[in-house]
């Protein structure tokens, strides 16, 4: 590391948003689909941790905002937090972490906004020349009247993940079936739906870790659907950690697959301004050519379950391997000055804890 400090000088609040404590406060399964079991939080901080950092759980937004109301501060955030409410409910933790000049792992809010809707992203990944599926977005069953699309579309909620309101039903044939479609979605989710053309090629994700020029490409992985699964698409059930194996094959795709992705997915991160690690969603169309389906600036992290821990353990990159990535490209923002030998070191001032005596960073 180019840093000259020790890590374990180094505390690191982590944000999340846990899945038992909005399933306690009524939610339903699905409503709580993106979030994290105790399980991802425990692999996280025992990477972060066994790289010499302190570590503080913090949780979810509210959470923070009461601890910084009460004054506490921390050199560095990792995270994870998704958000329950808003259109750029990924935004409002980094908004606020930097409202407090308070550095964090991942994206900013510009980006995380940007990226949770996805048809405001194909518009800039599309004035960017990468190739993406032709789309029109419906807030209203009105706006069906507008589109020009030929069936078969593919319909989503615009602004979702883990595939959420992704099922059978998604791969629609015909007019009648969009309309239904869209009104379901439009009633269950109260967010505009997303119309695409249908893409029947081969789906792939690639994960990325870095940021800007520095940004590379961990891996590619394909996502086959077997006989049990929901067919044509990644869709919500098949994706759930719990029966993933009964559905879904991952495997890495021949060398000139892997180029293809990769140029495409690293053209999309550098360009949407995206940080320190996650992935791109691809798809071929009829035509053998990929397209851009989404990016995810935030990705799943459970060591087990997630396609980002699978991916790299389909490349031999261990969990802590990518962890260890993930801060390296984060820690390279943290405020910097030169010394009197020319290096890089962090401005601190030493402060306590209950049992540490750590450094804080100065503004």
């Amino acid at each position: 590391m180019f840093i000259d400090m020790n890590h374990n000088k180094i505390l690191i609040g982590i944000t999340y948003d846990l899945r038992s404590d909005y399933l306690a406060e009524g939610y339903s399964d699905e409503e709580t689909a993106e979030f994290d079991k105790e399980s991802t939080i425990d692999g996280i901080e025992h990477a972060l941790r066994t790289m010499g950092f302190v570590t503080q759980r913090i949780g979810h937004v509210k959470q923070l905002i009461q601890r910084i109301a009460k004054g506490e501060r921390w050199d560095l955030v990792y995270n994870i937090c998704e958000g329950m409410h808003g259109i750029a409910r990924e935004a409002q933790v980094p908004a606020i972490l930097d409202a407090y000049q308070i550095p964090y792992v991942f994206s900013d809010p510009m980006v995380l906004a940007l990226t949770l809707d996805k048809g405001m992203t194909k518009r800039v990944v599309r004035d960017m020349g990468i190739r993406t599926p032709d789309f029109y977005v419906v807030h209203t069953l009105d706006d069906l009247e507008y589109g020009t699309l030929s069936f078969p579309v593919f319909a989503k909620p615009i602004a979702e993940g883990t595939s959420k309101g992704i099922d059978q039903l998604s791969v629609v044939k015909n007019r009648q079936d969009l309309i239904a479609v869209c009104k379901q979605l439009l009633q269950k989710f109260r967010q505009p739906v997303i119309i695409e053309s249908y893409l029947s090629g081969r789906e792939f994700t690639v994960g990325i870790v870095g940021t800007g020029n520095k940004a590379s490409c961990l891996g590619v992985m394909e996502v086959t659907l077997i006989n049990t699964a929901e067919k044509e698409s990644y869709t919500y059930l098949n994706k759930q950690e719990w029966d993933w194996e009964g559905r879904i094959h991952y495997s890495i795709p021949e060398q000139g697959i892997v180029d293809a992705c990769t140029k495409m997915a690293l053209e999309a991160w550098k360009g949407l301004g995206c940080r320190d690690g996650g992935r791109v969603d691809i798809r071929y169309d009829a035509s053998g050519l990929p397209n851009f389906l989404e990016v995810n600036p935030l990705p799943g992290l459970n060591p087990l379950s997630s396609d980002l821990s699978l991916l790299c353990g389909l490349h031999h990159i261990s969990y802590e391997t990518l962890m260890d990535r993930i801060m390296q490209s984060a820690l390279e923002r943290l405020p910097l000055l030169p010394d009197t030998n020319q290096s890089l070191r962090l401005k601190t001032t030493p402060y306590e804890t209950e049992d540490h005596t750590l450094f804080k960073i100065q503004a």
